[in-house]
């Protein structure tokens, strides 16, 4: 959404609160935030002050602002119990974000004079930041778009993301041939983001699947011997224009669920004393790894099934918090899957659902079919994604039994009532593909899985 023009302090009604949505700052009290912060944020006298401090500076005193009206609507959203939005997208192309927050409070013009003020060049400092590096196409700018939007229209919304260290790439030409180079966008660190170390959340993946029976004869599945990742969460505030809501981006870094062998390293092997560590990080490194290899194929699925497991959990948190049952989650939580990335998400709500709270399959069903809602962004047959069924054995077994369950379930129940004895319409809708190996069609998963196709 492009944010061109700035509004007039107090010109936009607060449906929240019923007070200007807007920060009513004069030039004096945006200079007292900006020199507050190079001192005691940063540490600097205001004569030593780089270009990038007056900027962090500027970051800082609007986040504040944003972050005191952003904590008055989470209030009044809890208060409410509102149903949220949550967006679930492996790209976010924010942008910069400093102009578009100062739009969005009002204070763009107020801003320029400040720094005018304190003799710093205005346009120079407001577009000194980088791109956040969380996206590099049109997918990403959507995301951000519809953030945006739902911020200005007052709908209460959480973006969930990877905390990519290089999602964008700097592009050079060598020798007549377009080259690619990481951008460190967080190199420096960056003043919008918010750590949450108290909301980590552990992911599991690999291991094997027993079947168990407990004392009345039972049996279920058990998913065992799994490898844990840790997923540290890091917010980013988006206001909407007029500053009305503030609504928030949620974005998963992977850690190491042990980060350091000490044995290892008193035996000499320091390479080994970190393994863990590196190999742990690379989840959240690159937006989309290359998958020429099986390698780069296997990183791909763990990092869309890490980044779906942290949000899903998250989800759950919130909801548990407000709510003392799981029957009304699709009634305040809507799951919104931006593109095929996000698709695992189907199965690990059923799989927590199942597995972890004991709930029956048709009611665990029913509640995913209500909470997802799917947008599709191509018919291309290359562009849709697949996974080797050997790769989910591998990575997801329990995933993978999940899968074949709700694959049964839909050929049986739907396709075969719908197209009596026409086995080529069976082959044609599975989820998986028959061939060598088997696939699975995860854009097919994602459309059964919902409620609405976009």
């Amino acid at each position: 959404m492009q944010q061109s023009d700035e509004m007039t302090h107090g010109e936009t009604a607060d449906p929240l609160a019923g007070n200007a949505c807007q920060l009513a700052w004069t030039v004096e009290d945006f200079k007292a935030q900006i020199r507050n912060h190079v001192v005691r944020t940063l540490g600097l006298t205001l004569e030593k002050a780089t270009e990038s401090d007056w900027w962090t500076a500027v970051c800082y005193s609007v986040r504040d602002g944003v972050l005191e009206r952003g904590t008055q609507a989470q209030r009044v959203h809890d208060q409410q119990n509102v149903r949220r939005v949550y967006y679930l997208s492996l790209e976010y192309l924010m942008g910069r974000l400093l102009e578009n927050s100062l739009v969005s409070v009002g204070l763009l013009k107020t801003a320029r004079a400040a720094l005018e003020e304190l003799g710093q060049d205005p346009e120079a400092v407001i577009n000194h930041g980088p791109d956040l590096g969380l996206g590099n196409g049109g997918l990403g700018r959507l995301a951000a778009c519809f953030m945006d939007s739902l911020s200005t229209l007052d709908f209460p919304a959480v973006g969930y993301g990877i905390f990519y260290e290089f999602g964008l790439f700097r592009q050079s030409f060598v020798g007549g041939r377009q080259v690619e180079h990481p951008d460190a966008w967080r190199r420096l660190g960056s003043p919008w983001e918010i750590r949450r170390p108290d909301r980590v959340v552990e992911v599991r993946l690999y291991g094997r699947v027993e079947h168990q029976f407990d004392d009345l004869g039972q049996g279920r599945s058990v998913w065992v011997d799994t490898r844990s990742i840790i997923g540290m969460p890091c917010d980013i505030p988006v206001p909407g224009y007029g500053c009305t809501t503030v609504n928030y981006l949620r974005l998963w870094e992977a850690r190491a669920s042990k980060d350091f062998d000490l044995d290892a390293f008193n035996s000499g092997v320091y390479d080994e004393a970190v393994k863990e560590k590196v190999l742990s990080e690379t989840i959240s490194k690159v937006l989309y790894p290359n998958d020429a290899t099986e390698a780069g194929k296997e990183l791909r699925l763990v990092q869309q099934y890490f980044f779906v497991a942290c949000s899903l959990r998250d989800i759950m948190r919130r909801h548990r918090r407000l709510n003392a049952d799981w029957d009304s989650l699709p009634d305040k939580a809507a799951v919104q899957l931006n593109d095929t990335h996000p698709t695992l998400a189907v199965v690990e709500l059923i799989r927590i659902l199942i597995d972890e709270i004991g709930m029956e399959w048709e009611n665990a069903w029913d509640i995913c079919q209500r909470t997802f809602s799917y947008t599709n962004h191509t018919l291309l047959p290359e562009a849709l994604e697949r996974w080797s069924v050997p790769l989910f054995e591998k990575v997801l077994p329990r995933h993978l039994q999940i899968i074949y369950r709700i694959n049964d379930q839909f050929l049986n129940q739907v396709v075969a009532k719908q197209w009596p004895g026409e086995a080529s319409r069976l082959r044609e809708l599975s989820i998986i593909e028959e061939g060598a190996p088997k696939m699975v069609r995860m854009a097919y998963l994602a459309v059964i899985g919902s409620h609405t196709t976009n």
